[in-house]
């Protein structure tokens, strides 16, 4: 096995708005080097980015998703890539037992779920490939809070991820490491209000977030959503989800934590403890 890279670290950051939501993408570096690759990707995830947009937004009327709910345009001359989020919710539809649902409206809007495709398929295609330039020690990108991640397997670089405590704005409920891997957090802390169960038309209540860590950040926006949606005393999901930890924050302040599908029990001075080792990648 290698050794561990120990070089020192510099991070370059590029920022813009889409999708409603500020997105950035970091890259590290050892030492000083040329970051031009690096900011060639990430033209390109934005890009990218913007053209998942004006397919899927539920906000703008020219939208494919939009266009075909109104009956002006047919799925099979819309682009090619509805197909592809379409399936993909079918299949979560299934996998959560109908707690995800993109066609409860009545028509087809995949909110809960493209963002976090969107955003781990452009990462998997023009990020990751970045590590295997011998300078970049990691690469990731960040849709407002939603992370997918990747380090080189040499380097001792960590994302040390803070997740938000709901209940106090700027302060940290818990760290998680990570050197490869996704995080996503679904909660009411930044917009209110605003997940619908499915099952009822109504939006969720009891949680305040739930914070999902996976290999990829599709599975972890869709069960992020999910817990949400299953409410803080049903954690009957794990066992299909596929995920490596996370956490639920109660309204009333009471916590629920996980490993793989087994829930673990973690008292306020083991917190700090606990998350240091969780770490997923």
């Amino acid at each position: 096995m290698a050794a561990a890279r120990t070089t020192a670290f510099h991070r370059m950051v590029d920022v813009e708005q889409i999708m409603g939501m500020p997105i950035s993408i970091h890259t590290i570096l050892e030492g000083p080097a040329d970051g031009s690759s690096a900011r060639d990707a990430a033209r390109r995830c934005f890009d990218d980015l913007r053209r998942v947009d004006r397919v899927f937004s539920p906000f703008d009327p020219r939208s494919d998703i939009r266009r075909i709910a109104r009956g002006e345009l047919r799925d099979a001359d819309a682009a090619p890539m509805l197909t592809e989020v379409r399936e993909l919710c079918d299949r979560a539809r299934d996998a959560t037992g109908g707690l995800f649902d993109a066609g409860w409206k009545g028509w087809f809007d995949p909110t809960g779920m493209v963002k976090g495709w969107a955003v781990e398929e452009v990462a998997r295609c023009y990020l990751e490939p970045l590590l295997t330039d011998g300078r970049v020690a990691a690469v990731g990108i960040n849709a407002g809070g939603d992370m997918q991640l990747f380090t080189h397997p040499d380097s001792s670089w960590i994302w040390n991820v803070g997740i938000t405590d709901p209940r106090a704005a700027g302060e940290i409920i818990a760290t998680l490491p990570v050197s490869t891997g996704a995080i996503a957090t679904s909660g009411t802390a930044e917009r209110g209000p605003h997940i619908i169960d499915p099952r009822t038309g109504k939006h969720t209540t009891g949680i305040l977030s739930a914070t999902v860590a996976a290999d990829g950040l599709t599975r972890a926006d869709l069960w992020a959503t999910t817990a949400m949606i299953a409410g803080f005393d049903d954690l009957s999901w794990l066992d299909s989800a596929s995920t490596a930890t996370g956490l639920l924050v109660a309204a009333d302040g009471r916590i629920r934590r996980w490993l793989g599908a087994t829930e673990i029990t973690v008292t306020a001075h083991d917190r700090d403890l606990i998350t240091r080792v969780v770490g997923i990648g």
